[in-house]
């Protein structure tokens, strides 16, 4: 008897750490589910995101490049996802046709049942939205008949985008608070690998936490379920349904 196939999961992550912030705890989760999560990093987030390893001395963008692709392969491996590196830069981030293609391929390999991404604005970080552009924009060419024809496309997979350092300067307004409690042990110990970021570890504690306080009273607060820590996203696409229960 054939065994199904597992579902799966794209995460769309501008620099090496940003998928731990904000989705490490959607990955360890759907992978305990038993979904195959997959993680694209568009850059290393060398330039502009490693400030305490430049401030060691005597370092390279290569030698940096190495340590957070070190860095994110340990958290990566800890939520239990398969990752790939475009190195496509920071600060700017940019894209070409080809970097697009490169994407849209992955879509078509992993097949998601989901996408996890940037908001679609930030006007702190430039690189974060073109990387929930890059994400949509694939997602699209993954979906053309005519885009390398003969080969599978995909369907059309909710994407959601993860919380962004501030919120309510990029119009972000979370409709989905998802549960993490019980892999916040392993979200946390993937945070711990982002030794060049040290000084967000306790931020988005806090970020989880905060977001476990308003998961609890929208279930309830009589709930007896066991819920402090939570991620929140924001949906881009109407979610399809016959109940709204």
């Amino acid at each position: 008897m054939t065994s199904p196939t597992p579902k799966s999961a794209l995460v769309v992550s501008a620099h090496s750490a940003d998928f731990v912030w904000r989705a490490g705890g959607a990955i360890a989760l759907h992978v305990e589910q038993g979904y195959q999560v997959h993680i694209v990093c568009l850059s290393y987030g060398e330039r502009g995101e490693s400030a305490k390893l430049w401030r060691k001395g005597q370092m390279t963008e290569a030698s940096v490049k190495e340590q957070r692709q070190e860095e994110a392969q340990a958290a990566a491996d800890i939520l239990g996802a398969s990752i790939e590196y475009f190195d496509l830069g920071d600060y700017p981030l940019r894209a070409d046709k080809q970097a697009l293609f490169k994407l849209a391929d992955v879509y078509r390999r992993i097949q998601p049942h989901f996408v996890l991404t940037h908001s679609l604005a930030d006007p702190y970080n430039y690189d974060h939205p073109l990387a929930a552009s890059l994400t949509q924009e694939a997602r699209i060419i993954a979906q053309a008949e005519g885009y390398r024809p003969g080969e599978n496309i995909i369907g059309a997979p909710p994407v959601y985008c993860f919380e962004p350092h501030q919120p309510e300067q990029c119009g972000w307004k979370p409709d989905v608070l998802l549960d993490i409690t019980s892999v916040w042990d392993k979200k946390y110990a993937a945070i711990q690998c982002m030794a060049g970021q040290e000084h967000l570890w306790e931020y988005y504690t806090r970020v989880a936490l905060q977001r476990g306080v308003q998961a609890k009273r929208n279930v309830g607060i009589t709930s007896q379920r066991a819920l402090v820590h939570a991620e929140g996203y924001q949906s881009i696409f109407p979610r399809v349904t016959e109940v709204l229960s």
